[in-house]
């Protein structure tokens, strides 16, 4: 990878918002930002500018390497073919194969060198399950495609970083299957990522409690002394400050984010509820442990209001900006 390699955004569900973010996101481009090009239909996207009144030209590219000469004048588009039509709000398992397709090739190319990271637009995994893709979502895909490795999925903004130790599963599921070594593994992924993609020399991680209370000396349950002080242990005795099990209701007001750099949440909720109440437009969900830049931003496909003119594309806007800072720390 070059200091001036490209960022690439895929496509993400054509049915929901992701065309309507990566137009909007070029259209508000700031002068010395690191350009991007998209993983799309190009026909689609000029289509779609115009019905939605985007002033965006679309010009289609060979390779990573020609987006930056394109785009100061024009939204670089490295083309994926869409099998059918598109009505926005209505997604098509027919055009499952693209999505995946700008997804693979994202990897691909950063795993290659030839963009500085990649950042993925929403995608709707029921409708690539109905089309037979096996995996929970983005993350658990890209793990794969980057040869197995370890990864964790991080929620991230200016005032606050969440990591989730498990995720897309019921409360109930979540809470049977939570466990000593998963805590662990997402410590030790959170702390290197603190380091590799932000910049924290010495990173602080605060680990929330299962239960109400930290379970208040196990009188609300013992998962705390149990499980999750064992795991504090096992990441201190690997370097790592990690500090608690802390009660979830007093983990995240100002005052406490200010003593820690992460905070290692049990479950999907207890991390995302308080990174959307602290900043629903900016969050950024980053996948630590691969061995290039991912970012996407922390919405879905808003499949209610997709081809309406009304995607905010702050989320987007913030992925691309935290997926520069991260490109150019790796590279330095």
């Amino acid at each position: 990878m070059t200091a001036a390699a490209p960022l690439a955004v895929t496509m993400g569900e054509p049915a929901g918002i992701g065309g309507e973010l990566s137009l909007k996101a070029w259209s508000m481009r700031q002068r010395g930002a690191r350009p991007f090009f998209v993983l799309d239909d190009g026909v689609r996207l000029t289509a779609l500018a115009g019905k939605l009144g985007l002033d965006v030209p679309v010009r289609q590219i060979a390779r990573p390497a020609d987006a930056g000469p394109v785009f100061e004048t024009a939204l670089p588009v490295l083309p994926v073919r869409l099998r059918a039509p598109v009505r926005a709000g209505h997604p098509d398992p027919v055009n499952a194969p693209a999505t995946l397709e700008a997804i693979e090739r994202g990897a691909q190319l950063a795993l290659a060198g030839e963009i500085a990271g990649m950042v993925t637009n929403p995608i709707q995994k029921k409708t690539l399950q109905d089309a037979g893709f096996r995996h929970p979502g983005h993350t658990e895909y890209l793990a794969e495609l980057a040869g197995g490795v370890d990864v964790a999925m991080m929620l991230a903004c200016p005032e606050l970083r969440v990591v989730p130790v498990t995720i897309h599963l019921s409360l109930a599921e979540a809470v049977r299957t939570l466990d000593t070594v998963k805590i662990v593994r997402a410590g030790r992924l959170a702390a290197a990522g603190l380091k590799s993609l932000f910049g924290i020399d010495r990173p602080r991680l605060a680990v929330a409690g299962l239960n109400p209370h930290a379970g208040e000396q196990g009188s609300m349950g013992d998962e705390e002394a149990r499980l999750i002080a064992p795991a504090i242990e096992a990441l201190k005795r690997d370097g790592i400050d990690a500090r608690g099990p802390a009660p979830a209701d007093t983990l995240f007001h100002a005052a406490a984010r200010a003593t820690y750099d992460a905070a290692l949440c049990m479950y999907h909720d207890q991390a995302l509820i308080p990174i959307k109440t602290v900043d629903f437009a900016g969050g950024v969900n980053v996948t630590l442990g691969l061995p290039f830049v991912r970012t996407s931003p922390d919405h879905g496909t808003a499949l209610d209001i997709a081809g309406t003119g009304r995607a905010d594309p702050a989320s987007l806007i913030a992925a691309l900006r935290m997926a520069d800072d991260m490109a150019r720390r790796r590279h330095s």
